[in-house]
């Protein structure tokens, strides 16, 4: 019998001959598992490493194995059950290690080891990190009830810094337009909570950075749309940009907000607000 290995993990195993059709052997093909398949097979057989060739000399043929045709048949088949338990085995102990990075990759998505951190910015209890750019130029903050008016751009910060919200870019770029102011009553989660939280903190007239990680904090993902809870980047490029990286889990998905708070509105009292300076 002939043992033949090829380079795609394919392992045959074939009659030397076959001019006795009562010992035609079925042809094995056995898959990805050829070290499996030879400990089993010198196991069973007693098989010492040698090649089972068949030799020739000038006067007679003979085998150099000197076991009979049925025996090494016998031999051949309980190896190959005997492979099939350690297969299984195998199956079951990757399956285990498959569940296993499963588990470790949900319990790392919102938090996985790439993730920068920012020393220079100061981290509310809540999460998100800060550092102020500007102070403000009164003393008026919002309450729950006001709206606050307010400019803003985006970046993800933790892929490259690309912008998904700017403005006063390039001529003929994706943020060449002046942008309208955006606006948010607080307390009714208009926009994401990070962002929320830090406008309610402002005082009118300051600038602040933003730094908000990925998760209960940021863009929500049953919202991919924005349209529900914002800011929403106002092009199609800038919120593509966006999308990219919230939905890529193989990167660092921190956002990273520049807000200037331009004026808050008070709540009248009777669903409208009084404008503010």
């Amino acid at each position: 019998y002939s043992l033949i290995t090829t380079t795609t993990s394919f392992i045959i195993i074939m009659p030397a001959s076959l001019s006795r059709v009562a010992y035609l052997l079925p042809l094995f093909v056995l898959c990805a598992h050829p070290v499996e398949f030879a400990l089993a097979y010198s196991s069973n057989s007693g098989y010492s490493g040698k090649s089972i060739t068949k030799t020739k000399t000038t006067t007679t043929t003979t085998s150099t194995s000197t076991r009979s045709r049925r025996e090494a048949m016998q031999d051949l088949v309980s190896g190959v059950l005997t492979l099939g338990g350690t297969v299984a085995a195998t199956t079951v102990a990757l399956d285990a290690i498959s569940v296993s990075a499963a588990n470790a990759e949900d319990s790392s998505m919102y938090n996985p080891k790439f993730v920068q951190e920012y020393p220079d910015f100061t981290q509310t209890k809540s999460g998100w990190s800060y550092k102020d750019v500007k102070p403000g130029t009164s003393d008026i903050q919002a309450s729950v009830g006001d709206r606050c008016v307010f400019e803003w751009s985006g970046y993800t910060i933790g892929y490259f810094g690309r912008p998904f919200e700017a403005k006063g870019g390039p001529k003929g770029g994706a943020f060449d337009k002046d942008l309208d102011y955006s606006r948010a009553i607080i307390g009714q989660h208009t926009v994401i909570p990070a962002v929320e939280e830090a406008l309610a903190d402002m005082k009118v007239g300051a600038v602040r950075q933003v730094v908000v990680p990925y998760g209960s904090l940021s863009y929500p993902e049953s919202d991919r749309e924005h349209d529900q809870m914002g800011p929403k980047p106002s092009t199609f490029s800038g919120q593509r940009a966006l999308n990219f990286v919230l939905d890529n889990p193989r990167v660092d998905r921190t956002l990273l907000f520049n807000l200037k708070l331009v004026r808050v509105d008070k709540a009248n009292g009777k669903g409208g607000f009084n404008r503010g300076t």
